[in-house]
């Protein structure tokens, strides 16, 4: 497991490539939910998300035959957008593979920032494609399970521990493990008495049955929000889930497309449901907790197109 010195010096070498987002109170979400409530912008993010974060950690820790060689990831849409754009930053050629379910703005941002797309019929075949192009010697730049990446992923939670007021309660959302993994490492050193949560959406739930089922496993898939959609967790992000988090919470799809609106309207913020799931969690956990608490929100990310939110609104009947 990665530690908060692992996690100070990623800090210390993406100073200056990534942005330290907004740590603010949001007065419309502490009157929604009845309690107060912090908010960490990462969707002010370079590339629209935290993904920058540890996309930019692991270009920056190549070696120059890795760097020449280029680097390939998967992606269902964030992590694509952060190593591409990155990666042209720092002048390192990348490869990503996206399920042909992925966005398709997130695509063409990839494509726009110069990097290869190859596209699979589905998020496990994109695993498995990635995993040969490591074998032709690529660099792979895992979204998740990678100690470098969780280290970078980490720094939202130094940030936001050191800019919070006092918080009793952290939610944070959960694809594959390693934005929760870095967050829960930062925060629980810098504030041992916080307690995270994580929050997955139905049928993105790779976290939830890990931990039920002692460790990771495969989970079918049939999120639309596919920024979460993991096939599994892996035993790093599982490890540091079971021992730092308090619970994993799962989200309809509906209730996570209402809390991105519901973003908009009371936050002022325009999230991707991946972020907006966040809501309907934090009112569970007030009702696990009591009124006394202070939550803190990781607003992962905005990267959702109007026409998305028009579509998932008509789809589940939301205004």
């Amino acid at each position: 497991m990665i530690t908060i010195e692992d996690v100070q010096a990623a800090a210390e070498r993406i100073a200056g490539h990534v942005v330290r987002t907004p740590t603010v109170p949001s007065p419309g979400l502490s009157a929604l939910l009845g309690a107060p409530v912090t908010v960490k912008l990462e969707l002010l993010q370079r590339t629209g998300s935290f993904k920058a974060r540890g996309a930019t950690a692991k270009l920056l820790s190549l070696s120059e035959a890795e760097r020449a060689a280029g680097v390939a990831a998967v992606s269902g849409g964030n992590h694509g957008i952060a190593l591409a754009v990155m990666a042209a930053a720092l002048d390192v050629k990348a490869t990503v593979v996206m399920p042909r379910s992925a966005p398709a703005p997130a695509v063409e941002i990839v494509e726009a920032s110069g990097a290869s797309v190859r596209l699979t019929d589905d998020m496990p075949g994109a695993f498995a494609l990635v995993t040969r192009l490591q074998e032709e010697g690529l660099t792979l730049v895992h979204p998740f399970d990678d100690p470098v990446v969780i280290a970078g992923q980490g720094t939202v939670g130094l940030e936001f521990a050191d800019d919070a007021g006092d918080l009793t309660d952290v939610l944070v959302s959960i694809g594959g493990g390693g934005l929760i993994a870095g967050v829960a490492t930062a925060m629980r050193a810098r504030r041992p008495g916080v307690r995270i949560w994580g929050v997955e959406t139905e049928g993105a739930q790779a976290m939830s049955e890990a931990l039920a089922a002692g460790g990771p496993v495969p989970v079918a898939l049939s999120s639309i929000v596919s920024t979460l959609s993991a096939p599994s967790v892996s035993q790093l992000t599982y490890d540091h889930v079971s021992a730092l988090v308090t619970e994993v919470l799962v989200i309809p799809d509906r209730e996570a497309v209402q809390g991105s609106l519901d973003l908009a309207d009371q936050a002022k913020v325009w999230t991707e449901p991946a972020a907006g799931c966040l809501l309907p969690a934090a009112r569970q956990v007030l009702e696990r907790v009591g009124e006394r608490a202070r939550l803190g929100l990781v607003v992962c990310g905005g990267n959702a197109t109007t026409a998305d939110m028009i579509t998932w609104s008509a789809r589940f009947g939301l205004r």
